[in-house]
């Protein structure tokens, strides 16, 4: 019993990394219909960015109280967002906006832009980069005998909760927010009616960009960083996109808390039959059930509603 409910715990730390990985691309891939294979290289720059951080910043900033690699761990995430979504600013203006319409393009474009930033953090370094977690995220809570939930695997759900309440208030509470569902119930019409179409689509591809550095950031939590580190999570976070229903924030967040914790749950079923590979084997029965279930819903859990 113990290992099903550390095993699903994990899975929900996972499924929240996808969630905070596939936030900004449901929301870009809805609005712009391009689809950003270099997301997964702005993950890799998020957790770059807390590496540089503990390694430049730590030391300094050490005061005679005592050790404040906790703080610059949180400043870590907030600069993790503002410098991704600053890239993906800048990416946006420069190449994206030019290949609105071909997506054959894009796809492109952005997977040679993936393997520029693949080569740039392997010229700094070819090998995995150990980062330390705060001291105050180390241990962790005891439920029960044998069962105890990691500190900072909590951290990394709150982290997703605080990133989607963030999420929510900017998509209906302020006017840029607006003007993005405008943009994607409608295109036609929001022009219509004055809205800056490609100043809307600038500040979403921004906050995507920026909210996959916050699941870079989350990621240095679990293990070593390395320039290949966004490579595995970009297929899922795809998974978690098309699932949900592209655009769809309550069905991102849905599918990304199923596909999380249904992978441990296959792999448990598959090692105890005895199989190998059962990490393996465990993503291959995740991506059969969604590819059987979009059959009946082609448009996700909760899909985009709008008028014709």
């Amino acid at each position: 019993m113990s290992i099903w409910v550390s095993q699903l715990f994990n899975g929900l730390s996972i499924g929240s990394i996808l969630l905070l990985a596939a936030l900004g691309l449901a929301f870009s891939f809805g609005l712009m219909k391009v689809i950003n294979m270099a997301h997964g290289e702005f993950i890799m720059l998020g957790a770059y960015v807390t590496y540089f951080f503990q390694a430049f910043l730590a030391e300094p900033l050490r005061g005679p109280e005592g050790d404040r690699e906790g703080l610059v761990f949180v400043l870590s995430i907030v600069a993790a967002f503002i410098i991704t979504g600053a890239l993906g600013l800048v990416l946006e203006h420069f190449i994206i906006r030019r290949l609105y319409g071909r997506p054959l393009d894009t796809l492109l474009a952005t997977w040679g832009i993936g393997l520029i930033l693949q080569q740039a953090a392997r010229s700094y370094s070819p090998r995995n980069l150990p980062i330390t977690s705060p001291s105050w995220l180390d241990g962790r809570l005891v439920v029960a005998e044998g069962i105890g939930f990691p500190y900072a695997r909590m951290f990394i759900i709150l982290l997703a909760i605080i990133s989607v309440i963030g999420v929510y208030f900017y998509l209906y509470r302020t006017d840029n927010g607006r003007r993005t569902r405008a943009v994607m119930q409608n295109r036609e019409m929001a022009s219509a009616l004055g809205v800056a179409t490609r100043r809307t689509d600038a500040l979403t591809f921004a906050l995507g960009t920026g909210l996959a550095g916050v699941a870079g950031s989350a990621l240095t939590l679990i293990g070593q960083i390395g320039p290949q580190l966004g490579t595995g999570y970009i297929v899922d976070a795809f998974l978690v996109v098309v699932l949900g229903g592209v655009g769809s924030l309550p069905g991102t967040i849905l599918a990304a808390l199923l596909i999380g914790t249904l992978s441990p749950v296959f792999e448990m079923y598959i090692s105890s039959a005895g199989y190998d590979s059962a990490a393996s084997l465990g993503k291959v029965a995740v991506l059969l059930v969604v590819i059987l279930f979009l059959q009946f819903r082609p448009n996700g859990l909760i899909a985009q509603r709008s008028r014709a």
